[in-house]
């Protein structure tokens, strides 16, 4: 179970897609997996094949677009190369994270 409505995951996953291409995989984690949890950030944990630019400037651009989409709200993204090497806090997302 999660909180996003089905709506949101699709503009999550869509802004992601659009920004990072197709091959994108987009995981929601922290306490928005958590039905009990009544308040918290969008955590997003994402798995690019390419960046087109800076990390730095595609997390804006994303938050950004997020924020025009669904509100403004605090979004946290972790954004990995999917060649790059698998570090804890990205295998505990993993295990804990749920693929949108």
């Amino acid at each position: 179970m999660m909180r996003p409505t089905e709506d949101h995951v699709s503009i999550i996953h869509d802004t992601v897609t659009d920004l990072l291409g197709e091959e994108a995989s987009v995981y929601l984690f922290g306490s928005r997996v958590d039905d009990g949890c009544r308040r918290g950030d969008i955590d997003l944990y994402i798995e690019a094949f390419e960046l087109d630019g800076s990390r730095t400037r595609i997390q804006t651009r994303l938050q950004r677009s997020l924020w025009g989409l669904l509100g403004p709200r605090r979004i946290d993204l972790l954004i990995r190369l999917a060649e790059a090497t698998l570090r804890p806090i990205h295998r505990d997302t993993l295990e804990q994270g749920v693929r949108l």
